[in-house]
């Protein structure tokens, strides 16, 4: 070390190894939120990155259960398809309220260093409530991916809208929420979160409804300060795929006995233009080759 350098500064430039966390947050369910995350892990897998993911849905237990089947079709395969490295953080059994959350803030940011340590990505399924767990892992995240089906239904997660003119008239409690983790992190880190909201299941017809509700997402966006993704559209496909733990880009693996159809190919260029619409440090350039 240099006469008069900071230990400090010295440990950062030694330490190089850096991880983002992503976590797929939506507070309403049946957006697809588990889809994208096993999808987007998978990806990332391979194109040769380390990844590890945490189940924060500690009721639904969607991801962990997509999880579990791809080991069984593993085992029964004997295929080597990627897996990433999985931890669970379960619920508190303390009564009291305060005991609960500091127990279960404990479990997930430990579970997060673990990972951090040894993964170049981290892939949070967080709870799909405004529940203590769901803003700690929202204040945790550096991408912030919001899953959103294509309807003014769900459009009221983020904000209530003036029908007639489309224009915001306020934010929800969920995009509030948002605002004050994202707050909250650059007071604590200095580090902003890159928060994307994407339209899922989104309909191939160009429906006056569609062109509204991107009316809509437009000024909001605007407004409150997120991106917007084209994201994964409706297909039967993907619920198909779920108990074999299998995504879109297994399917030429041996054992899936699916057939690969140009509908496959399309929904597999959805998932390269989200990677490169998140411009994930560590992608810029990067071959996709799926």
């Amino acid at each position: 070390m240099n006469r008069g350098q900071d230990p400090q500064q010295a440990e950062k430039k030694a330490d190089v190894h850096e991880c983002r966390v992503i976590i797929i947050g939506n507070e309403k369910g049946g957006a697809g939120k588990s889809t994208v995350a096993m999808h987007l892990s998978i990806a990332l897998l391979r194109m040769g990155k380390k990844v590890g993911v945490i189940d924060l849905d500690v009721r639904q237990r969607t991801f962990t259960r997509y999880f579990e089947n791809r080991a069984r079709w593993i085992k029964s395969t004997g295929s080597n398809i990627p897996m990433p490295e999985t931890l669970r953080v379960d619920a508190s059994s303390a009564r009291n309220l305060d005991e609960a959350e500091a127990e279960e803030s404990n479990r997930f940011l430990d579970s997060l260093k673990r990972l951090k340590a040894s993964c170049d990505y981290v892939i949070v399924d967080a709870p799909g409530g405004d529940t203590f767990l769901s803003r700690l892992a929202h204040s945790s995240a550096d991408t912030l991916i919001t899953p959103l089906n294509d309807s003014f239904v769900d459009f009221d997660l983020l904000g209530d809208v003036n029908p007639q003119s489309l224009e915001v008239v306020r934010p929800s409690f969920y995009a509030e929420m948002v605002w004050a983790c994202r707050k909250h992190k650059a007071q604590t880190t200095r580090k902003p979160i890159d928060w994307i909201v994407m339209r899922n299941r989104m309909s191939p017809l160009e429906a006056r409804n569609k062109q509204r509700v991107g009316e809509a997402l437009d000024n909001l966006a605007k407004r409150i300060g997120f991106r917007l993704a084209p994201g994964l559209s409706e297909r039967v496909i993907y619920r198909e795929l779920f108990p074999m733990g299998l995504t879109l880009l297994d399917l030429t693996e041996e054992g899936s006995n699916i057939t690969f159809t140009m509908s496959h190919v399309a929904a597999r260029q959805e998932l390269r233009d989200l990677l490169i619409l998140l411009k994930f440090p560590g992608l810029a350039g990067a071959d996709i080759g799926f």
